[in-house]
């Protein structure tokens, strides 16, 4: 008997950089994305892919270009001079789907950040079945966003 094979079927960014709660869907296990220069295309392909496969959010990690000059709670807080963000909470996720069958798992990473702190980070797996935007919310809406809890 072979083991069904797994493919990238979606990924999640919340509050993270300039998404609100954006999904990007995978067909067999490819994404495309365009946009102009500076539409955030290399900046969501550094965040998404490899960091939430090795969970590693270091400053050249995250840089698509390699200079270092960007911290992860840049991508949350923004610029100070620019941003009115002084605490936030963000995701990122990766949903995996089984070849031809409704079996999903998720991994993903929660950072929330401060101004002036040191971020607070946490990783997850989703292996019973449940997707992150249908079954689990992330973000709850009111007056602005909050993280939400696991049930």
């Amino acid at each position: 008997m072979s083991e069904a094979k797994w493919h990238l079927n979606r990924a999640g960014i919340f509050n993270y950089w300039y998404y609100d709660e954006t999904y990007f869907d995978f067909a067999g296990g490819k994404m495309l994305l365009r946009g102009s220069n500076g539409s955030g295309k290399s900046v969501t392909t550094a965040s998404l892919l490899p960091m939430l496969l090795d969970g590693k959010t270091n400053p050249t990690r995250l840089d698509p270009f390699g200079s270092g000059a960007r911290k992860i709670e840049d991508y949350l807080l923004g610029e100070k001079d620019v941003s009115t963000y002084e605490e936030r909470t963000g995701y990122l996720m990766l949903e995996y789907k089984s070849a031809g069958m409704e079996k999903y798992i998720t991994t993903g990473i929660g950072i929330q950040a401060r101004r002036d702190n040191k971020p607070t980070k946490w990783y997850f797996v989703i292996t019973d079945g449940r997707r992150i935007g249908t079954d689990i919310e992330l973000l709850k809406k009111g007056r602005g966003f909050e993280a939400s809890t696991f049930a």
